[in-house]
């Protein structure tokens, strides 16, 4: 019987088969339809699991002893047959683990209620079929991974990534013999490390089915055999070690045994030595991702990788080659990422005929051309990173001019930061149906943004800030129904802002701060921005005008800047709405009536406050400061009163910046400041305030700049303040201190670069001990009613002639 006969009786039984075992499948699944599968020890194993997590987002509420079958709860599935629990999939955030990405859309703090906290129950082990165990994206808030997981013989697929753990990852895994996949880093977020480290990777060898595995991120500094254990690892296919501080590559190695090896990742460890030419020896590669390994010389073939589709080169100047050029020429790449490899456009010529290519980038090189048409098929190129060269005279019209020409340009993200383009915004720009992000901020981009622009419907992101654009906002802006990032800021826009930007349902972000926009806003430019969850249009003349007294907007902000704008005179009582905000700017808006003593109090996020430089009037009576506060800026007001309530109610032990300079604040400053104890600069200047200078100022080891000038501070300098080791500003003028001049100043405080005593009652010597503050940029001790000479050292102090010594 010939050979394709055979295949075709075989394939035939086989099938016979199938469709038996199905049947038969389908007859026991009825026949065991109203019994429970789930085992109960398994069930009640599960529950102890459950009850040793925190879970915020209530991702776990279908786990329950009400619901007897544990195989329906979430993220749990059971083998049908027996009955056995054979996966738990509990993955934070879907598996999106970046927090930075959710940002601009649920916001951080939503983001990290979705993860599960706690510890990992020992119950587990009562799961004896456990095939499938996912515990990424959460936080364990830095606990060793569970040796005990080593105990799962049946396991195959294991992932604690992003998940907060830390310490040593235990050896015990080495026992999971049938494990496939391993990921106990995060390859997929560059900026995220690990807090977990390996020492020895021995125990790796031990699993010898092993196709995927992911340390990125892991500490691996101490591991130097950690190629000779890979290369124990016959079956793997899929390799990430990016972010593993690795620093030997093993340039020599006798044999590599990774034949089936498909991805290799080695991004962001600097080896900054040649290239190991045993990289370019595992002719199975499809994708290598060498980004920032800092290579160079001698030049590597890529001549035996002619299964390549992805090549992540970045920080490599080897790569500025035409000889590798000409090699990867007419290749089956499909993405390119050679960025910061030194690439001039007369190197860049070599590459040629790239017709697979559908991301490309070149950002950081030295290129002043745009990209040949000779490159590749640029029809069909979906991504283009071209940011940081230095493209200049050439203008946005004459750079997209090929894409204008294609039927159907399939380009997706165009970034062109930083990269001085000229012209105007075309108006062809619209044809550019496919388009997601254009970010072409930081250029000399003029002219108006055109109609035109609204018929970019996939649009998601889009960044033109820092240019010279002029003209009005166009109301073809609220056809961007995809619209989540629209930043516009620090460019010439005049008139007023249109109502269609109200429609941008999907808005998460929006820049707009220093512009020439005018006119009012009202509740219309809000109305459907339920997604919005950062706003600045700082710096510009805008009204905000309410039509509704009790208006609650329909976001909830997580950063609010609206300085500049007129906002009173009455309080915004709607911002108490925004609970979630972390930074609030409202600084000079004309806000002239009394703050609720209350006002503060919802904002259990805050980190950043500015209100100075309106007419706020009342008593300073904050009540529930968030610990979370890191600045506080609330000069220029009209508060008055003591300063004991808000001081010394609560404190803010994070706040490193408190300005309460400009008010009317009166009485003695209280002796409260351990409740302050991360003061970085503290500003009290042109208030009343009277009385002695606290003794507990000196408890705050962290102080560099202390303004009270122009108060009614008496008595004499406290010695406690000679703790102020770090301070470099010390403006005390316009006083009633009396005393002399402590000479502790010169010999404890020898960091101050501003030394301001004047218009004092300081009597006595000037002390010689300040010669030893050589960095001295102004001493101003005058109009106190000190005598005697002027200490000689003086005449050495280089700044006062503008050079500061190096010395």
């Amino acid at each position: 019987m010939s050979a394709p006969s055979s295949y075709s009786c075989f394939s035939c039984f086989h099938l016979f088969l199938l469709v038996v075992l199905a049947l038969f499948r389908l007859c026991s699944s009825n026949q065991n339809s109203h019994h429970v599968l789930c085992n109960d020890v398994e069930r009640q194993a599960l529950l102890r699991f459950k009850h040793g997590l925190t879970d915020e987002s209530q991702r776990l509420a279908s786990w329950v002893a009400e619901n007897n079958d544990c195989c329906t709860w979430a993220g749990i599935a059971c083998d049908n047959s027996i009955g056995h629990v054979h996966r738990i999939h509990l993955p934070g955030l879907d598996g999106h683990c970046s927090i930075q990405d959710y940002y601009f859309t649920i916001g951080v703090k939503e983001a990290l209620k979705q993860m599960l906290k706690g510890d990992i129950s020992q119950s587990l082990l009562d799961l004896k079929q456990l095939k499938h165990l996912d515990l990424s994206c959460n936080d364990f808030g830095g606990i060793q991974v569970p040796k005990f997981i080593g105990s799962f013989q049946n396991l195959r697929y294991l992932n604690l990534s992003y998940s907060n753990f830390g310490g040593t990852i235990p050896p015990q895994l080495g026992n999971l013999s049938e494990l496939h996949v391993l990921c106990l880093g995060s390859f997929h977020d560059p900026y995220y490390f690990e807090r977990t480290s390996m020492a020895n990777m021995k125990w790796l060898s031990s699993l010898g089915m092993l196709h995927h595995l992911d340390m990125s991120g892991v500490d691996l500094s101490k591991a130097t055999d950690w190629l000779q254990v890979i290369n124990t690892l016959p079956s793997l296919v899929q390799l990430h070690l990016s972010r593993c501080e690795l620093s030997n590559l093993h340039m020599y190695v006798p044999s590599v045994n990774l034949t089936s090896l498909s991805v290799l990742d080695l991004s962001y460890n600097d080896f900054n030595s040649s290239v190991s030419q045993w990289i370019f020896s595992v002719t199975s590669l499809v994708s290598l991702d060498l980004t920032e390994c800092y290579f160079h010389g001698p030049i590597p073939s890529f001549r035996n990788l002619t299964s390549l589709e992805l090549l992540h080169v970045a920080g490599n100047d080897f790569m500025n080659s035409s000889s590798i050029f000409q090699e990867l020429s007419s290749s089956n790449l499909i993405s390119l990422d050679i960025g910061n490899c030194g690439i001039s456009s007369s190197v860049l010529d070599s590459l040629q005929n790239l017709t697979n290519l559908i991301s490309l980038d070149l950002s950081e090189n030295q290129l002043t051309k745009r990209i040949p048409k000779s490159l590749g098929n640029l029809c069909n190129f979906r991504e283009i990173h071209l940011s940081g060269n230095n493209i200049g005279n050439i203008s946005l019209t004459y750079f997209l001019e090929s894409f204008f020409e294609c039927k159907s340009p399939a380009l997706e993200s165009l970034s062109l930061i930083g990269s001085y383009i000229t012209g105007i915004i075309p108006h062809s720009i619209g044809n550019l149906s496919f388009l997601r992000t254009l970010h072409l901020s930081d250029n000399q981009i003029s002219g108006p943004i055109l109609y035109s622009i609204g018929r970019l419907s996939s649009l998601k992101q889009l960044d033109v800030s820092y240019n010279q654009i002029n003209g009005s906002f166009p109301d073809s802006i609220g056809q961007l129904s995809s619209l989540e990032v629209l930043s516009i800021g620090f460019n010439r826009l005049d008139g007023s802002l249109p109502h269609s930007l109200g429609q941008l349902s999907k808005l998460a972000y929006l820049y707009f701060s220093h512009n020439l926009l005018t006119g009012v806003v009202t509740e219309a430019h809000f109305i459907k921005l339920v997604s919005l969850n950062y706003l600045d249009g700082s710096a510009n003349k805008l009204i905000l005008r309410l039509q509704v007294a009790n208006w609650i907007p329909p976001f909830q902000l997580v950063s609010l800047s609206l300085r500049n704008w007129v906002l009173g005179p009455q309080f915004p009582l709607w911002l108490q709405s925004q609970k979630d905000l972390e930074e609030l700017d409202i600084s000079n808006t004309d806000i002239s009536s009394p703050m609720p003593g209350s006002f503060i109090r919802p904002f259990s996020n805050l980190m950043y406050l500015n209100m100075s430089n309106n007419h706020i009037r009342g008593p300073l009576t904050f009540s529930g400061i968030p610990a979370t506060l890191d600045i506080i800026d609330i000069s220029s007001n009209g508060f008055w009163g003591s300063l004991h309530p808000f001081l010394c109610s609560s404190g803010a032990t994070r706040t490193g910046f408190l300005n309460l300079g400009n008010n009317h604040l009166s009485g003695d400053i209280p002796e409260c400041w351990e409740k302050w104890p991360r003061l970085i600069a503290l500003n009290m200047e042109n208030n009343s305030l009277s009385g002695e200078i606290p003794r507990t100022l000196g408890s705050l080891p962290l102080l560099r700049y202390l303004n009270m000038h122009g108060n009614k501070i008496s008595g004499r300098l406290h010695s406690s303040l000679m703790n102020l080791t770090d301070l470099n500003v010390l403006e005390l003028g316009r006083n009633e201190l009396t005393g002399s001049i402590p000479t502790w100043i010169g010999t404890k405080v020898t960091d101050l670069r501003i030394l301001n005593l004047r218009s004092n009652r300081f009597d006595g010597n000037i002390p010689h001990e300040l010669c030893h503050i050589r960095h001295i940029q102004i001493l101003d001790l005058a109009h106190n009613n000190l005598s005697g000479n002027t200490p000689r050292c003086f005449n050495n102090f280089s700044i006062l002639f503008g050079i500061e010594s190096n010395s």
